[in-house]
């Protein structure tokens, strides 16, 4: 995962053409969007600074030039904080204790009972679940190793029948994960799996390869129940205080939906297959 910030500054500035920001296009571009000597222009910066940021060996550089990158490159919130993740990247010690999730949180799981919920950690891996979230999904089935979000979107041929937007979530996975790898630099079996990923998805290494980057906050999933159907659920996603690299997320249903109806069918077809 190194060049990180450099692929990423390359990625946002090929996406803004020069008469967007007020330049002249000359002719014919060898590449897209604008020059390295045009963002350093705008951003303020000499062109041999804005070089050597770009690839990876340029000094500390100070929240003033990473301001005006983003105001130049045009990044939004997410990205302008991913940013700065990888212009100044800080590795953190393991703490082995974050995969586990605490008793107190598995009883919240279980007291979640009339919507899916799981817990995913580092590197997106799933923790923990619910009764439901494990109908819904069937983490419990799986081997511990292959409890993974990405593993699953990208390299289980069932996800592409699962999800009738799969297209829609296997970017959305590829974003957080970007995150989550900015976040945690040097963390090998998060290279592990991206190597891994991209070797065996052709859509995972060209999602990986755009750059993109959201967090995973709200939303809505369609998903192909084998049992139940049709399911429109919108989700929540929640940080949890006191362990920072482990969120919740919980689905649930419109009151008086299709949806909601299966999913209530789901939970009673979960407790009689318990």
């Amino acid at each position: 995962m190194d060049g990180d910030i450099g692929d990423f500054l390359r990625s946002r500035r090929a996406r803004i053409q020069p008469d967007e920001v007020g330049l002249a296009s000359h002719g014919r571009r060898r590449v897209p969007g604008l020059r390295r000597e045009e963002v350093a222009q705008l951003a303020g910066v000499s062109v041999d600074y804005y070089i050597r940021l770009e690839q990876g060996r340029g000094p500390s550089v100070s929240d003033a030039v990473l301001d005006s990158l983003a105001r130049v490159l045009r990044l939004d919130e997410t990205e302008h904080t991913y940013l700065r993740t990888v212009a100044r990247p800080r590795p953190r010690k393991e703490r082995p204790a974050a995969a586990r999730v605490r008793p107190g949180l598995r009883l919240l799981l279980d007291s979640i009972e009339r919507s899916p919920a799981l817990i995913f950690g580092r590197r997106m891996d799933v923790l923990a679940w619910n009764s439901l979230g494990d109908a819904l999904n069937g983490w419990s089935a799986l081997p511990p190793a292959e409890r993974n979000i990405p593993r699953q979107v990208f390299l289980e041929g069932p996800a592409r029948d699962c999800y009738p937007e799969w297209e829609a979530v296997a970017s959305e996975t590829v974003a957080h994960l970007r995150l989550d790898a900015a976040r945690r630099p040097g963390d090998a079996r998060l290279a592990s799996l991206v190597g891994e990923l991209s070797v065996k998805s052709e859509t995972f290494r060209r999602l990986w390869a755009d750059h993109q980057v959201k967090e995973k906050t709200h939303g809505t999933k369609h998903i192909h129940h084998p049992v139940v159907g049709e399911l429109i659920l919108p989700y929540e996603t929640l940080t949890l205080p006191g362990d920072p690299d482990q969120i919740l997320v919980v689905y649930t249903a419109e009151p008086g939906t299709d949806s909601a109806d299966r999913l209530a069918l789901l939970a009673s077809w979960a407790l009689s297959a318990t």
